[in-house]
């Protein structure tokens, strides 16, 4: 029988799997032609159908065209799904100091002027923890700093900060959405609602969020479950497009709805990319 193990974050539990560490596990990719005996389980990190079986079994398995992985990659690569998911809350005060040092070795100007004259670790914390959220990767901390000192006098809100690196990272968000290819396939918004979006931001001394009224939420999200499921028809991931002003709000009022989404604006695209509108999201 497998063993269970479980992940914990400051005590919780945030993800379990099972592993055979004498077995190896086969997924069926779409492409199997002529199923194998095995133990019925669940690919931890992405949730998929799948099966234990004995070494002796994994020539025939991926001759029968099962993608067949062993276990310790098994358990890596849940764990690398599981840090990605949960960064921003790994991501504390101690650890965006530790950052920050490494990056004043090279660009100690950069660094003295932003903090602590214009951000504090807390605040630029807030932003690394925003891109970690949406999957973003912080690695290039110098392009990070220099636009905060670019734009930290003028707002010290850390979401609209961090749409301004977003903006300077769009050649990294590019290579992230296309994922190898040269054409983003993508549902976009309905100017109409785009502007309904605008009218209801609301902005208050603690951030800012939208306002919009129960029924056009509903009809927005039941749009937002059509079109994503024409890009799943055609085997495209979830992409949805919007104006920049626009693409923080509109995250901000479907992320509770909808999983999996990736909202980019115009300005994270390169402009050399062939955007392929699939669908359009209307009230």
């Amino acid at each position: 029988k497998p063993n269970a193990y479980i992940v914990k974050l400051k005590g919780m539990e945030i993800a379990r799997g099972e592993l055979m560490l004498d077995h190896f596990l086969a997924m069926n990719s779409g492409t199997v032609f002529e199923e194998v005996p095995g133990i019925e389980t669940i690919e931890p990190a992405f949730g998929l159908p799948a099966l234990w079986i004995p070494e002796n079994e994994r020539e025939q398995a991926e001759l029968n065209g099962y993608t067949v992985v062993d276990a310790v990659s098994v358990l890596a690569t849940h764990l690398t799904e599981v840090i990605k998911q949960h960064a921003a809350e790994i991501l504390g005060r101690q650890e965006t100091q530790n950052l920050i040092d490494n990056l004043a070795k090279t660009h100690q100007s950069l660094v003295q002027e932003v903090v602590p004259e214009l951000l504090g670790i807390g605040e630029i914390q807030k932003v690394l923890a925003n891109l970690l959220t949406e999957r973003v990767s912080i690695r290039d901390m110098a392009t990070i700093m220099e636009v905060l000192a670019d734009y930290a006098r003028a707002t010290k809100d850390p979401e609209i900060l961090t749409e301004y690196v977003r903006h300077a990272m769009a050649r990294q968000i590019t290579h992230q959405v296309l994922q190898g290819g040269t054409t983003l396939p993508c549902v976009t918004l309905d100017p109409a609602l785009e502007n309904r979006i605008v009218g209801g931001i609301q902005r208050t001394d603690h951030g800012s969020y939208v306002s919009l009224d129960p029924d056009s939420m509903r009809r927005m999200i039941a749009s937002l479950n059509r079109e994503i499921e024409k890009l799943a028809n055609q085997g495209y991931p979830a992409i949805v497009l919007t104006s920049p002003a626009v693409r923080l709000y509109f995250r901000k009022l479907v992320e509770r709805s909808v999983q999996g989404l990736t909202i980019v604006s115009h300005a994270e695209i390169d402009q050399s990319v062939e955007i392929q509108i699939i669908g359009v999201i209307k009230i």
